[in-house]
């Protein structure tokens, strides 16, 4: 509670009606103590009713004359949260968010208290971020419940949660939450200032918080990390990063990304360092394999047939020969139907929706071959891509090679190999020039920096992670402020 006094401008009942164009859930219960009145007013769906009850109305009608101020009220009512200093703005915006108005109309003086009841679900299982190891719960729609969270994993004085208000017509609050001695301070400025200059009437979900904040908003690939998972996010700003938290959304956001920290999941710290590596390079080889493999079969079969083993070609040109169209249509049409399932089974129920998928794939795909729209060998790299897509453990990336397939089979059709490779110099041009909060994307390998492919290429023994990664700025890069002789020796060498 601030110090600051009440100004005598605060608006009556008839005015905060009138505000909220005669809206018949705004209740106002007036209480007349020994000739003195106050006006209760409030959102009766909005409103825990037993708290009002009891700590606001009965606690005022039990109080003698000279106690009916606003200044003993003020530092008397038994409710946690209290409000003394605002707008008339601000009265509108609380009362609809569960806060009770307080006006003594012998003073004109006013406050507001905190007596909302939110619609919360309890802590579930994640759903979108399987894992087979590690913490389990996920976010929810409440803000509270998440800092709560956040904070009960991260006992730590240095751990800021900075709140900030967003939207025009709809306002929510969000909290930035970062390490003090830990995050760059160029890092939080960039953030601060983006989420400044954004005007909009709603900000709905963290979905698009994130793509008002990236760098690039006409890239294919996201510039933020989306998880539902508290353990990924306390991981990312032990590390150096920021996280923000938006009410009514059950998703953090973390920045700055790069290229590589989309192929990391919180498994991976749970699990051997040996499996792990292992993993994460079966994650990479499945992208590029679902980013170039049909590119590649259009390309070979178009143009470059004698690239083919002798007994190969002739399998590939028994299964194509009752085909009618050439390999560039083929292919397209394979992957078009794919997406069709796909988005199919993602709409439908859980249930149904598997159902489709795998009953679909299968009659459909042997109907297409039966019916000689299609080759055996297709059906073969087609499922090869669309399962490669679904490595990734951020769905976001996963989308963005589904998308960015499509340009090199085009590419592929119009000049072959040639063409594949023009496609990979556009796409590595465009990720060198892409940043996340003015960070590079491909870090570390542009700017290269050896000591930090072990964040994000490999795992290694955990006691090769004393340092924290630099490609985030932290301000403090050494883990623990104790040294052992043979872990320094190790950190050398990598």
């Amino acid at each position: 509670m601030t110090n600051t006094t009440n100004k005598n401008n605060c608006p009556n009942y008839k005015k905060i009606k009138y505000i909220l164009n005669q809206s018949p859930d705004l209740l106002c219960r007036t209480i007349e103590v020994a000739g003195d009145c106050l006006e209760v007013v409030f959102m009766k769906n909005l409103i825990k009713t037993e708290t009002v009850n009891e700590y606001i109305i009965k606690f005022i009608q039990q109080l003698p004359k000279k106690d009916i101020t606003y200044s003993y009220l003020m530092k008397n009512i038994p409710i946690g949260e209290v409000k003394i200093d605002f707008k008339e703005q601000e009265i509108i915006s609380s009362l609809l968010n569960g806060f009770v108005y307080i006006y003594l109309l012998k003073e004109s003086k006013a406050l507001l208290v905190n007596c909302a009841n939110p619609i919360e679900r309890s802590i579930e299982k994640a759903e979108t971020e399987s894992l087979v190891y590690g913490p389990k719960i996920s976010f929810t729609e409440s803000l509270a419940s998440n800092i709560k969270i956040i904070r009960q994993n991260l006992n730590n004085s240095n751990l800021c949660t900075d709140e900030l208000e967003i939207g025009e017509y709809v306002k929510k609050q969000l909290r930035i939450i970062y390490i003090k001695d830990l995050t760059d301070e160029d890092i939080l400025k960039t953030l601060k200032q983006k989420l400044e200059n954004i005007i909009t009437d709603d900000i709905s979900d963290s979905s698009v918080l994130a793509q008002c904040l990236e760098d690039n908003h006409y890239s294919f690939f996201p510039q933020f990390i989306m998880t539902e998972l508290p353990d990924r996010f306390l991981y990312s700003i032990l590390n150096g990063r920021v996280g923000i938290l938006l009410d009514r959304s059950p998703v953090a956001i973390i920045g700055p990304a790069n290229f590589f920290s989309f192929f990391e999941s919180t498994e991976d710290i749970y699990l051997r360092w040996s499996l792990s590596t292992f993993i994460r390079y079966i994650r990479l080889l499945a992208m590029a394999g679902s980013l170039l493999f049909t590119a590649f079969y259009v390309a070979i079969i178009t143009y470059h047939f004698e690239l083919i083993p002798s007994r190969l070609l002739i399998i590939i040109g028994q299964s194509r020969s009752q085909v009618p169209f050439p390999p560039f249509l083929e292919v397209l049409l394979m992957e078009l139907l794919i997406e069709l399932l796909r988005e199919a089974g993602a709409r439908l129920p859980s249930k149904v929706g598997q159902t489709m998928g795998i009953v679909g794939g299968i009659v459909i795909g042997q109907a297409t071959v039966e019916a000689g729209l299609t080759s055996n060998i297709l059906i073969i790299i087609v499922a090869f891509s669309a399962l490669g897509a679904f490595s990734s453990p951020i769905y976001e990336m996963g989308t963005a090679i589904r998308i960015c397939r499509f340009p090199f089979i085009i590419l592929a059709g119009i000049w072959g190999l040639n063409g594949i490779m023009v496609g990979v110099c556009v796409l590595m041009v465009h990720l060198l020039r892409l940043t996340s909060l003015n960070k590079p994307y491909l870090a570390p390998l542009y700017p290269f920096r050896i000591k930090d492919l072990k964040y994000f290429l490999i795992r290694l023994p955990h006691h090769f992670y004393m340092r924290r990664p630099v490609v985030n700025r932290p301000l403090k890069t050494l883990r623990a402020e104790w040294k052992l002789k043979n872990i320094d020796k190790d950190l050398d060498e990598f």
